[in-house]
């Protein structure tokens, strides 16, 4: 088969590998219909995570269909059109069982991590792939819900809900901030409507973003690079700060502004994988009676996406902005790469 092969920091290659076999009892094999790529990519090839080496595949994100299972696997079929998660959990072991499926204890996962695919083992990026612990590391794609639509819970619609809106405690009423409008802050914003907030600004130095943001739900856009940023804010909450505040970009900069618009008693949800150190003066800060969460997504509302997904009561369609066959994923990812020229959000790569 065909798959894009990590090969060292700024290298990788769309080459011929070896199809993947059942390992495990608990593996299914999935034949990849279309599948993206993530910002933790990009991280990957510059050389950020050191756990990904030569040769992996690369990817942790699709939507396909079952074509081998392994003996123990009797709740999913050959034949069946399934959300790949981003995270691999076995649903068994102590981190599982505490809905921290991210740090899933498994032999595959024994570092502690749910996250193996295109970081342990083989990922996405290919034109089939290997899932362990398919049963809970699968999930069918709902009756008229198509792959493109289906492949958005992989990932990021999980991950801006759950450590974005459901770590940032968001409830009725609320007036969120999201710093950051790429796609997982906009994942955040789509995802907080669920819980009935007052407003949801959408913070970004681009304000073709944020103008974009308002189809995702958010209410109000202000646009980062205005001098004025921080008044505009604190003007659409009678100057006392945002409840929750949800920094989706990681760089220093982005959590220095969540730390100046969140009021006394608020939420800070950090969802940026950041890269270099942020600075925290709890000289100042200890007395706002803040609460500070940070997070890998775990996927364990995965399913409840998928059921409102089915339902037509989320639709996320308006994520994917250009599409590829998976054969040009090279093409692909220079797009993707140059996000704020070429305005790309998730890119598709159909197989």
């Amino acid at each position: 088969m065909k798959a894009l092969v990590y090969h060292g920091a700024g290298a990788k290659s769309w080459e011929d590998v070896p199809d993947p076999t059942i390992i495990a009892p608990t593996d299914a094999i999935v034949r990849v219909e279309c599948t993206t790529i993530c910002g933790t990519d990009l991280h990957i090839l510059k050389g950020d995570v050191p756990g990904v080496t030569d040769g992996r595949i690369l990817g942790h994100e699709g939507v396909g269909i079952v074509t081998e299972i392994g003996a123990a696997v009797t709740e999913l079929a050959v034949g069946d059109r399934v959300i790949i998660s981003c995270i691999s959990s076995c649903g068994k072991c102590a981190s599982c069982i505490a809905g921290l499926q991210s740090h899933c204890r498994a032999e595959e996962g024994a570092a502690g991590i749910g996250w193996i695919l295109g970081h342990l083992i083989d990922g996405t990026q290919a034109e089939l792939v290997r899932i362990p612990f398919a049963e809970t590391s699968l999930h069918r794609v709902p009756e008229g819900v198509s792959p493109e639509t289906a492949m958005l819970i992989s990932d990021i619609l999980p991950t801006g809900h759950e450590i974005g809106v459901k770590y940032g405690a968001v409830k009725a009423g609320d007036v969120v901030a999201v710093v950051g409008a790429g796609p997982v802050g906009l994942a955040a914003i789509m995802t907080a409507g669920l819980y009935g907030p007052s407003k949801v600004i959408a913070i970004d130095l681009d304000a073709n973003r944020g103008a974009q943001a308002k189809t995702f739900g958010a209410t109000h856009g202000v646009v980062a690079s205005d001098a004025d940023w921080r008044e505009q804010v604190l003007a659409l909450t009678d100057g006392l700060g945002v409840d929750v505040a949800i920094e989706a970009v990681g760089v220093p900069k982005t959590w220095d502004m969540v730390l100046e618009i969140v009021r006394p008693g608020g939420h800070v949800a950090n969802v940026g994988v950041h890269g270099t150190s942020v600075q925290f003066p709890l000289e100042r800060l200890w007395i706002e009676n803040l609460t500070i969460t940070t997070g890998l997504v775990n996927a364990n509302t995965a399913r409840m996406l998928t059921r409102l997904l089915g339902e037509k009561r989320i639709d996320p369609s308006g994520f994917v902005s250009h599409r590829f066959a998976l054969a040009d994923i090279e093409s692909a990812y220079d797009t993707f790469s140059r996000a704020a020229e070429t305005k790309a959000l998730k890119v598709l790569l159909q197989a």
